[in-house]
């Protein structure tokens, strides 16, 4: 467990002071993408099983040109220009997903070059909590005197790792979370502000569950064959692990800092199905009118979706309005993230 908080006339704090996402065109409605399965497949599904497995309806699709580092980029020029500023004006660029576009060199480097920047350039990756992985890393630089501005991007496109035509049932149960996938993108800037900001980061890792899901291609462990580009994983298990020790993080958070639920404006927490985030409110005691929804109509978009919740909702914080992020990563890790809008 590792956690950090900011006290009250403590050192200088750094916050997020714009944020944007990016969404594919394309809609694929969760009864088409069955359709196309079945089809491939020739497998006997039940009418609207992947809807009523997960509650969700669309999901988001990339275009075939459309990569991570495309949506990453799509985000971040929106970010930019939300805070008025020029890609030349942040030193320090972080691409934060469980996606890339290639094994080598880091995508950071392909997004910058797109933007125009000239940052120090690096990627972070910790399955669905790269992003709040990479907005850590980023204010801990800053803290550190190593930047004085960063932008943190994320592209997903975890869509393209669905199996369409698996070749049994057994295949099917085997690769089925992958048809919640959505495919999003989302950048926020981190900057120095004289109140508020970022005020408690909390990390726990459960690793001996790491095989419990992912994606297991591109490593040196399996570095070809498409077969291991597909998204394996037993859903109940992730899902039990985390309700196992999920819970605890979140106590410790409260306690920590003298917050509960009705002092957050909004609590972000990474949305894999519909039935999922309902057991997470039941389970925490999350209040859902707190909740900012996404999945029914997105989909699980991986590390890009608490950026995404966080875009639909800022432009309508206020000053002193508190956010709780939630991340639920593979591997097992659990992160919570306190900001402050200044």
């Amino acid at each position: 467990m590792q956690s950090q908080s900011a006290d009250v006339g403590g050192p200088p704090r750094v916050g997020i002071t714009a944020v944007g996402s990016c969404l594919p065109e394309r809609v694929l409605s969760s009864r088409r993408l069955q359709e196309e399965v079945a089809g491939a497949s020739g497998l006997p599904l039940p009418p609207g099983l992947f809807e009523r497995a997960t509650g969700i309806r669309t999901r988001r699709v990339a275009a075939e040109d459309e990569y991570a580092s495309a949506l990453a980029v799509g985000a971040a020029r929106t970010a930019l220009d939300r805070a008025g500023l020029d890609p030349l004006d942040v030193d320090l660029l972080v691409f934060a997903s469980a996606t890339r576009d290639v094994a080598e060199p880091a995508t950071a480097h392909i997004v910058q070059a797109e933007l125009g920047g000239r940052a120090h350039a690096l990627d972070v990756t910790n399955a669905c909590n790269s992003f709040v992985n990479g907005i850590d890393t980023a204010r801990a630089m800053i803290l550190a005197g190593r930047a004085r501005r960063a932008l943190v991007v994320t592209g997903e496109t975890p869509g393209r790792a669905v199996r369409r035509n698996p070749g049994s049932l057994a295949q099917l149960r085997d690769g089925f979370a992958g048809y919640t996938f959505g495919d999003a993108g989302a950048a926020v800037v981190l900057e120095p502000v004289g109140r508020g900001g970022i005020l408690d980061v909390d990390a726990e890792t459960h690793s001996e569950h790491w095989r419990v899901g992912g994606i297991p291609g591109g490593g040196s462990r399996h570095p070809r064959g498409d077969e291991h580009t597909y998204f394996h994983g037993d859903g109940g298990e992730l899902r039990a692990v985390f309700e196992k020790v999920g819970t605890s993080v979140l106590d410790r958070v409260r306690h920590r800092t003298g917050l509960d639920w009705g002092d957050f404006r909004h609590v972000l927490v990474h949305q894999v199905t519909v039935p999922y985030l309902e057991r997470f409110a039941e389970v925490t005691g999350v209040p859902e009118d707190r909740l900012v929804v996404t999945v029914a109509e997105l989909g699980n978009v991986a590390s890009a979706s608490l950026g995404v919740q966080l875009d639909r909702v800022h432009a309508g914080l206020r000053p002193g309005d508190r956010v709780l992020f939630v991340g639920l990563g593979g591997g097992v890790s659990i992160m919570t993230m306190v900001w402050e809008q200044a």
